[in-house]
């Protein structure tokens, strides 16, 4: 009679399975509790430092929402949310975790209570069940210990735990302490391990090869145009375009990443403001106070540097010529301290950057009278001017309003200067003012002065481009519905009267420009709108600017060039600058001397970057 004692075994081992794949289910359903050996030694540092400082450790544990669209980004904002109550020290699980989507857990310290915190992460339609689990008490904080010598313990008190509605509260369990290691002194690279510092000449270096990708990735964009129109039934083709949407997507968070190491807050330069504020008011004997807001906004390293000294000269002049003295200023019915407010935020792709104060304002009929008085304008001319276009004559060279020249104002030296830089940056400068209750300087300046979204077109059979976000409109007019207003061209667009900028010839005789029809790009440049003429569309790119040395270019018309995918070299227009050139002349001598500088530049920029392709 054969053995049965293994079949025996079998059998019972077969009818224990399903109890033991339901015990195991039921373990993997609940969330594993953080333990100290996954932390990492920073981790276990910040656990230290927080329990030194006398926080409140939690351990929270949020599952996100099935029917979250979007947990990774969900997750996110969760962590978002409780940080502005407290530090996030360690973060389970990873979020390339296959468990990411359904859950996040946190070691938390903070100052504020289990309620306070369970209620920020409750975010509709992303957080589900919440459990906040009390690990350790608030206690004052140890001043003395080090924090290299401090054991990370973590115990749960006996607090009870909050949760969610229908949430069921996870249990820690306690996280053992290591024994403590023997004293000694951090040293500065284990407190700053996360912290690589890098001279701006490498970033910049990395930006550059960045840009010649984007120069690369127009090539083969080019290249698959191309292949399309040739072999259009060709079944590669959509292997093809499937790869470049995907590199363009990776060649964009790149880019994206290395702006970011470009990018400070504008705290660096925010800081040094109170100082030259006290040290101005002692000077002019005003009594002023300084409110500063948006510190945290980032701006690119480069633009902030180089916006220094005209931010400087405006918060100089807010103090020497806005702010009134005490006296007078008691007199008129306002609080002898005077204020002025500096504040940054983002807007769109830009950084606007407002100095306001709440002094005397800018009269524009005492503007006119002293441009009158330098010999800027005839009586005739400012007559004619509005009160924005008489704003802008304070940029003009050597003009100041001051009657004493001090070692504070009066040269008339400065305002031109803010101009100017600001124009090399592709930035604008408007002003607001009310007479008797203040003014308000507002700068916008780009993110970034490497890349740019562009907008390109023809010109007498050159290529120029200028940046997408200075063109609001994109019209198609013709000819007879041009007028000439005081010997300039202008067009009547929706109710609004357009000056028209001309910068080529008309591309017809004369007897048929009046059917002739033309694109004209609704263009804005400070607060201002103008129709800039073109004779044909090429369409939107993203452009790396390369600069031109001074031996190449003489005129501020150009920004600078780029280089396209087929070898073209396109020129980046300064708008500002064009808008003043065209302005100063007469419509008849517009086309021919604009497009032949234009032109000139054109041939020049090719030569000089070594790109050929034909005409550019």
């Amino acid at each position: 009679m054969p053995a049965t004692d293994g079949l025996r075994r079998r059998i019972d081992e077969l009818t224990a399975a399903p109890a033991a794949k339901k015990s195991r289910r039921k373990k993997k359903s609940e969330p594993a509790p953080q333990t100290k050996k996954d932390w990492t030694e920073a981790e276990k540092r910040a656990v230290a430092r927080a329990q030194l400082e006398g926080l409140g450790l939690y351990e929270i544990v949020v599952k996100i929402d099935p029917h979250c669209t979007m947990p990774i980004a969900g997750r996110q904002l969760i962590q978002n949310a409780i940080a502005g109550i407290g530090q996030v020290l360690v973060v389970r699980p990873n979020a390339k975790a296959p468990a990411a989507s359904k859950q996040v857990e946190f070691v938390f310290a903070s100052a504020q209570t289990g309620e306070q915190i369970a209620a920020k992460c409750r975010i509709p339609t992303i957080a589900g069940e919440v459990s906040v689990v009390l690990i350790q008490a608030a206690t004052p904080p140890k001043a003395s210990a080090k924090i290299a010598d401090a054991p990370v313990e973590l115990v749960p008190q006996a607090a009870p735990s909050l949760t969610a509605p229908a949430a069921t509260a996870v249990p820690p369990s306690p996280v053992q302490a290591e024994p403590p290691t023997p004293a000694s002194e951090p040293s500065p690279q284990s407190v700053g391990e996360n912290i690589l510092r890098v001279e701006a000449g490498r970033i910049d270096n990395v930006l550059n090869l960045v840009g010649e990708l984007i120069i690369g990735k127009s090539m083969l964009q080019q290249a698959l145009n191309e292949f399309g129109k040739r072999y259009p039934r060709e079944l590669l083709r959509g292997k093809f375009a499937d790869a470049m949407a995907f590199q363009a997507r990776v060649l964009n968070d790149l880019q994206r990443s290395v702006m970011k190491i470009r990018m400070v807050p504008v705290d660096q330069l925010f800081r040094r403001f109170p100082r030259i504020v006290r040290d101005v008011a002692r000077q002019c004997g005003r009594e002023v106070d300084l409110e500063l807001s948006g510190q945290e906004t980032d701006l690119d390293k480069g633009i902030l540097d180089a916006i220094a000294e005209p931010l400087t000269h405006l918060v100089r002049n807010a103090v020497s010529h806005g702010i009134e003295p005490p006296e007078l200023r008691r007199t008129l019915g306002k609080p002898p301290r005077g204020k002025i407010r500096l504040n940054a935020f983002h807007q769109g792709n830009q950084v606007v950057v407002e100095i306001a104060d709440d002094g005397r304002g800018i009269d524009a009929q005492k503007i006119r009278a002293k441009a009158m008085d330098l010999g800027m304008l005839t009586a005739e001319e400012a007559a004619r001017l509005s009160d924005a276009e008489t704003l802008e004559l304070i940029f003009r060279p050597g003009f100041s309003t001051a009657e004493v020249v001090t070692e504070v104002s009066g040269r008339g030296v400065g305002m031109d200067v803010v101009q100017s830089v600001l124009n090399r940056l592709k930035a604008t400068i408007h002003i607001e003012t009310r007479p008797g209750q203040g003014t308000t300087f507002r700068l916008k300046l780009p993110l970034t002065l490497a890349i740019i979204k562009a907008l390109m077109f023809w010109v007498e059979q050159r290529l120029y481009a200028i940046p997408l976000n200075a063109v609001s409109q994109i019209a198609r007019t013709t000819e007879s519905e041009v007028h000439q207003v005081d010997n300039y061209e202008v067009l009547q667009l929706r109710n609004q009267v357009l000056p028209l900028l001309r910068l080529g010839r008309p591309s017809v005789a004369e007897g048929d420009r009046k059917s002739n029809k033309l694109f004209v790009l609704v263009i804005t440049v400070g607060e201002k709108k103008y129709g800039l003429i073109v004779d044909a569309l090429e369409g939107e790119e993203e452009l790396v600017i390369k600069a031109l040395d001074d031996q190449t270019f003489s005129t501020n018309l150009v920004n600078g060039a780029s280089i396209l995918g087929n070898g073209k070299v396109v020129l980046i227009l300064n708008l500002p600058a064009v808008v003043e050139h065209v302005a100063r002349m007469r419509p008849q001598e517009t086309g021919a001397t604009n497009c032949g500088l234009l032109l000139n530049h054109a041939d020049r920029a090719r030569l000089a970057l070594g790109a050929g392709g034909g005409q550019a």
